[in-house]
């Protein structure tokens, strides 16, 4: 499975902040059971749930950055390291926490990190995942195949105004079976 293949996804969800908030409750509920120490957030979108769990459990968040995008454009075929997994996870109970689990890679990446810098235990956690990932992470809010709209990747602001995210338009049109310059 290669990530971003938009047309492979069954319906769309659209995620307003209020499903949001409830997803990532639903995630800090079930890691409230597993006691870990700390939370690793990976950047950019991982943040949002991960500062919402960590937050809520009262613990630390540590932000990662591995990706695939430079200035939000998918550029790599595979994540590509921007910030390390710091020192500070050796011996603690961690979360790596993303938005999404589309292949899987990336949440295995940082765990396979965590674990080499000495974490006593990794738990890998998606506030969505799609059934084809894998690995699949450990906990997940929700599983849908559907072309997920987050309410921060919705619009963007650009040559002086909001407009409907070019990934949304694309995504969209290729599910839909469009070419790229075909009007939805």
């Amino acid at each position: 499975m290669q990530s971003y293949d938009y047309a492979r996804r069954t319906g769309v969800e659209e995620i307003s902040w209020e499903r949001f908030a409830e997803l990532a409750a639903k995630l800090t509920v079930a890691l409230a059971g597993e006691q870990v120490d700390l939370i690793v957030g990976i950047a950019r979108a991982g943040l949002f749930p991960a500062t919402a769990v960590a937050c809520a459990l009262r613990r630390e968040l540590y932000p990662v950055r591995i990706t695939r995008r430079v200035d939000d454009r998918v550029t790599f075929d595979h994540p590509v390291w921007r910030v390390d997994v710091p020192e500070t996870v050796a011996g603690q109970r961690v979360a790596v926490i993303d938005e999404i689990a589309d292949t899987g890679e990336t949440l295995s990446l940082v765990a396979q990190r965590v674990c080499e810098r000495g974490a006593k235990r990794v738990q890998t956690v998606s506030l969505v995942c799609h059934s084809w990932a894998n690995p699949k992470p450990n906990l997940t809010a929700l599983v849908s195949d559907a072309l997920i709209i987050f309410p921060w990747d919705k619009r963007v602001y650009q040559s002086g105004k909001w407009e409907t995210h070019p990934e949304v338009i694309a995504a969209l049109k290729a599910q839909s079976g469009l070419a790229p310059h075909d009007k939805i």
